[in-house]
């Protein structure tokens, strides 16, 4: 089976039964995306699949054949430094543990790309399928709205 990853053709073998959170994390060392759950209830695992986000825990890998994933590993600039949006999370001081952070950052890159950033209340909605148990979510809309205002301009 063939698909691309953060731009890069892979070619793994693959067990039916594979979800693309497993073979991101285990077959291609990609660990941006996280275990959480396993449930698709908590957004850990958010990746993109043609420019859509989707819970790599709940994504059979077969499922992206010929498709494009987009994980956050893929999402900084080439020479390493942060994407835009990561930034803005540092800057507002977006994560405390960190566990979530990879999924806060793809599912609010879809939100804005879906033009869902309009407000904090529309942030929060559209975010609302990534949990914190730290509770950085005053930081993680902050940064959101700055990235979406950026991005607007």
């Amino acid at each position: 089976m063939v698909f691309a990853v953060d731009g890069e053709t892979v070619r793994p073998v693959l067990d039916v039964r594979e979800s693309l959170l497993d073979v991101l994390r285990e077959r291609l060392a990609l660990t941006g995306a996280k275990k959480g759950c396993d449930h698709g209830q908590c957004g850990a695992c958010t990746v993109h699949v043609d420019g859509r986000r989707v819970l790599a825990c709940l994504t059979l890998a077969l499922q992206v054949r010929g498709r494009a994933v987009t994980t956050v590993e893929g999402v900084a600039a080439p020479d390493g430094a942060p994407h835009p949006l990561q930034q803005a999370f540092i800057d507002h001081d977006a994560l405390q543990c960190g566990y979530c952070t990879p999924g806060q950052i793809m599912s609010a890159l879809a939100c804005v790309a879906e033009g869902h950033a309009g407000d904090d209340d529309e942030i929060r909605e559209y975010l609302s399928g990534n949990l914190c148990r730290c509770g950085a979510y005053p930081g993680i809309v902050a940064a959101v709205r700055e990235y979406a205002r950026a991005t607007a301009d």
